[in-house]
């Protein structure tokens, strides 16, 4: 297995080259930043193992930057455990927490490449959980959809609240199912995972001729979204020069793509997440207070997994059901101590990472009972509640 090491730290790096040493199936590649690495990895390389904070380019934007290309284990120490938490939403499925023994390591590549083998391509029929509804109820839940249910049937703004992974996107295609809009297009947007210089075009469209690569036209998600719902996720990770663009969209109800000389009227609803302290970005100069205000007609601060614990197994025998019959296997089921672990463990990744979980569990058990080893839970360092 070719493997790639990240690490700014050379007394690590060093330490990590000379421990996989001792392993012959593995070709250990060591880069000191994600941008020498960028030039050099290739289709031979198996697996990246990353650390985050980095200079220049650190490891969540590198993991942005590989576009889901490798499979790839974070590693990190406390100081940047949020950030951590932060790959689990662009599908990094592993990460430990230094100081961690080589074999701790090791064994986590060896569940990662697992995993890699027995994952089929993803094809236009495979179903995902991506617009997966609720697959639980709890008090915090039922509280939060009556409030819901009260803004959906309106055309105000909302701006969904919330930790990474605690499923903004399935709230707003909720909102968008139970609004007027239903049979009109949904259409979801990540800001981060969007380069700065494209967001623009990619939001209002060009004309053929916009700029030198611009040999059509393209239409831009405002008028795809047309009569329908535009979800902007991490709106926080706009550029502030385009916040103003956006600001006139919202007060004008009309855009102009790239190019063009004339607007064109548009009918969209707007919703909006983000799990960042937008205050403080007001208060940096970072964000517009403005555009804030037009984007927070309705807030709606979505609970962690944490608080809504009565969901946690619901949530992971739906999802278990739904990986085995994607990948073929036979019904399986977690034991009683499997339970209570997952109903224990704090879940900083929230549904996003019991998901991520509950499908390496699916992958790498053995037999039809999946138990507390199989989770692998322990081996985030994260402990339990």
């Amino acid at each position: 297995m070719k493997i790639a090491i990240v690490e700014d730290d050379i007394n690590m790096r060093k330490s990590l080259e000379i421990a996989m040493g001792d392993y012959e199936k593995y070709e250990v590649h060591t880069f000191k930043n994600a941008r020498d690495a960028l030039k050099k990895l290739d289709d031979t390389f198996e697996l990246i193992i990353s650390d985050i904070n980095m200079p220049g380019m650190d490891g969540i934007e590198f993991v942005k930057a590989l576009g889901g290309k490798f499979e790839v284990i974070i590693i990190t120490g406390n100081a940047t455990l949020t950030r951590a938490i932060e790959s689990i939403q662009l599908g990094v499925k592993d990460f430990l927490l230094k100081p961690f023994e080589i074999e701790t390591l090791i064994a986590a590549i060896e569940r990662t490449a697992s995993v890699a083998k027995k994952i089929p391509k993803p094809t236009a029929s495979t179903p995902t959980l991506s617009n997966t509804s609720f697959l639980g109820t709890s008090p915090a839940l039922e509280k939060l959809l009556s409030r819901t249910a009260k803004a959906a049937t309106t055309d105000a703004s909302m701006m969904l609240l919330g930790e990474s992974g605690v499923g903004k996107e399935v709230f707003a295609r909720h909102i968008h199912e139970s609004s007027a809009r239903a049979s009109k297009p949904f259409i979801a947007i990540n800001m981060a995972a969007i380069p700065d210089n494209l967001i623009e075009s990619e939001l209002f469209g060009f004309e053929k001729g916009a700029f030198t690569d611009a040999m059509e036209a393209k239409t831009g998600q405002f008028e795809l979204a047309e009569g329908g719902t535009l979800f902007l996720d991490e709106i926080a990770e706009m550029p502030y020069s385009l916040q103003a663009k956006l600001l006139r969209v919202l007060q004008e109800r009309e855009i102009r793509r790239l190019g063009s000389s004339k607007n064109t009227k548009i009918d969209v609803r707007i919703i909006t997440a983000t799990n960042a302290d937008l205050n403080t970005k007001i208060a940096e100069g970072k964000f517009r207070e403005d555009l804030y205000y037009r984007l927070n007609t309705i807030p709606l601060h979505i609970p962690p997994l944490r608080e809504r614990r009565e969901e946690i197994l619901s949530i992971a025998e739906a999802a278990l059901e739904r990986y085995c019959t994607q990948y073929a296997f036979e019904s399986k089921s977690f034991t009683p101590n499997a339970k209570n672990a997952l109903e224990h463990y704090n879940w900083p990744g929230n549904i996003r990472e019991l998901i991520s979980v509950v499908e390496r569990s699916a992958i790498l058990s053995d037999g039809n009972l999946i138990d507390t080893e199989d989770l692998f839970l322990e081996a985030r360092g994260l402990g339990r509640i």
